[in-house]
C-alpha cells in the first residue's frame, strides 16, 4: 500500500506491518538523510474518509524513541516530501506508536505510518521544518546555484599577463559576473 523513498538508496515497497492500521519502514543510517518521500503506491487506496499521517521516529541520546509528525498522505495526496535533517534534535510529539515496542537501533530511524480518519488528519499540525516546499527554498536554491556559478567560473580567472590572444574567444571580467 506505502512506499518510502530516500535519495541514493533502493524504493522501500514493503512497510513492517506493526498493527491492523499501522505500518513502519526501517531508515539505517538516517544521520546522512535530509529528506524522505513517502507515497501511496497505487494498488490499494485508503477507505472512504481516511488517511496516513507519517511519523519520522529516531532514538534520542539515551536510546529512547522520538517520534515526530511530518505530515500525511491520502488518496486525493497520494505522495508527499518530507525535510528530516532539522529534525534530529527537536522534541517528540504525541503519536498513535507509543504502546508498541518497535526495536531501535541508534543508527536506524523509522518512518511509521497510522491510518486514521481524514477528520483527525485536519486537526495535526506537522513539525513546521519539515515541510520542503516553500519560497525560501526556491530562493536558497537560486542563491546557491549562482554562487557555484561564480565559483567555477572564477576557477579559470587568468591575469592579463597569462592570457594568450584568441580572436574567437571572448573574455568576461570577473567583476561584471560578480556585480550582476
Amino acid at each position: 500500500m506505502f512506499g518510502c523513498l530516500v535519495a541514493g538508496r533502493l524504493v522501500q515497497a514493503a512497510p513492517q506491518q506493526v498493527a491492523e492500521d499501522k505500518f513502519v519502514f526501517d531508515v539505517p543510517d538516517y544521520e546522512n538523510i535530509n529528506h524522505v518521500v513517502v507515497f501511496m503506491l497505487g494498488t490499494i487506496p485508503f477507505p472512504e474518509g481516511m488517511g496516513g499521517s507519517v511519523y519520522f521516529c529516531y532514538p534520542d541520546q539515551s536510546g529512547m524513541a522520538v517520534w515526530q509528525l511530518l505530515g500525511f498522505v491520502t488518496n486525493e495526496k497520494p505522495s508527499a516530501i518530507f525535510k528530516i535533517s532539522g529534525l534530529k534534535s527537536g522534541k517528540g510529539s504525541q503519536h498513535p506508536f507509543g504502546a508498541m515496542n518497535l526495536p531501535q537501533t541508534p543508527t536506524v530511524a523509522q518512518i511509521g505510518i497510522s491510518v486514521e480518519l481524514l477528520e483527525n488528519l485536519a486537526q495535526q499540525t506537522p513539525v513546521a521544518s519539515a515541510a520542503v516546499s516553500s519560497v525560501d527554498s526556491f530562493t536558497e536554491f537560486t542563491q546557491k546555484m549562482l554562487d557555484n556559478f561564480y565559483n567555477f567560473a572564477s576557477s579559470f580567472a587568468v591575469t592579463q599577463a597569462q592570457m594568450t590572444p584568441n580572436p574567437s574567444e571572448a573574455f568576461i571580467p570577473a567583476n561584471v559576473v560578480l556585480k550582476w
